[in-house]
């Protein structure tokens, strides 16, 4: 289920039995890397251009997935599936909805620089959404910019799926990083200057309150029509949080209108193998489907979330598939938005 993504001079680990006799060999130098005593072929490097200095020295871990015949868990309501049109700012930023954590859980490891959070809020049915949507959320307190009004909002992926992580459809999950401010002469930390938002919701207990907004969001909803479609996923970090909804729907709910048979890739940009976000639920996707790989020519989805400074370096090396291949990327580029197969939502 998951592959490696298009970020310059970064590892690739691709997983045994995945084929990659596809995918443009120039583009390539041989490396080999490991993550979390798992076999892994020799890894990969992909020559392009990175702008942002957060990127350099990533690993990108890649994998794949396809459908067969296994149990699968139901769902409900069902009714959920009989909108047409994507849930839409059912709550704004002056008046949010009211909603509960449930739980706060630490996905990295403890060599990982950082800590990302998976979030479970209980919004009790009343704040549905869509895959691929985002909730704002507004921390407690006041904005010190605006004395006497509450903090901006801020918003973050929904990963999960429009059931929730309790399959009943009254939660949604969020991926969290804590941000946090060193001073850079002193290298200690300044707790004036972290995230507000992030480390109110990492902090956060079980009952506690949090003030949310939405759902919004269009351009990464996942598409329906063609339920044997390939869907390519481009992320770094929390960038990874609409894929998660996406994977949950395709290969663990039993959604009766949605039967998916195709594929889905997933590249995931990570700092090192402590880093890995839902590295074990991904995994038994992995052990549970084989893999096989088809192109953005045959009407493959392609979706890039995360930080922005990614796409320069993945436009770079696509055009130079592009050129091998003697086509115009513009050309290519502008067909794919056209057709809707090109989702980007990076910040």
């Amino acid at each position: 289920m998951m592959a490696p993504s298009a970020l310059s001079q970064v590892p690739v680990a691709v997983p045994i039995h995945t084929d990659t006799s596809s995918l443009p060999r120039s583009l390539f130098k041989s490396n080999n890397v490991s993550f979390h005593n798992k076999l892994w072929t020799p890894g990969l490097y992909l020559d392009s251009k990175i702008t942002n200095s957060r990127l350099r020295n990533r690993f990108v871990v890649c994998m794949s997935v396809q459908q067969v015949s296994k149990p699968k868990v139901g769902v409900s309501p069902l009714s959920l599936e009989d909108a047409k049109e994507p849930p839409l700012h059912l709550y704004k930023n002056k008046e949010p909805y009211t909603a509960t954590i449930v739980s706060v859980e630490r996905l990295v490891g403890p060599k990982a620089p950082g800590e990302t959070c998976h979030i479970v809020i209980d919004h009790g049915g009343n704040v549905p959404y869509w895959e691929g949507q985002s909730y704002g959320v507004i921390p407690p307190g006041e904005n010190p910019k605006k004395p006497g009004s509450p903090h901006n909002v801020r918003l973050y992926s929904i990963a999960s799926t429009r059931y929730g992580d309790s399959f009943d459809g009254k939660t949604a999950s969020l991926c969290v990083r804590r941000a946090v401010y060193y001073d850079p002469e002193t290298g200690k930390e300044d707790p004036s200057k972290n995230g507000v938002c992030s480390n109110f919701l990492c902090d956060s207990k079980p009952g506690d309150k949090v003030q949310i907004t939405g759902p919004s969001g269009k351009i990464m909803l996942l598409p329906e029509d063609n339920p044997n479609a390939t869907h390519i996923m481009i992320a770094t970090g929390t960038g990874v949080a609409p894929f998660r909804g996406y994977l949950r729907r395709m290969f663990m709910e039993s959604v009766p209108t949605f039967k998916f048979g195709g594929l889905a890739w997933l590249f995931l940009g990570v700092a090192n193998g402590d880093s890995l976000l839902y590295d074990e639920e991904f995994s038994k996707y992995l052990r549970e489907y084989p893999d096989n790989f088809r192109l953005l020519d045959g009407g493959a989805h392609i979706y890039f979330c995360g930080l922005k400074g990614m796409m320069p370096g993945i436009q770079d090396t696509l055009k130079k598939v592009a050129e091998q291949r003697g086509e115009s990327w513009d050309e290519k580029l502008s067909q794919l938005k056209k057709s809707k197969q090109w989702h980007v939502e990076v910040y």
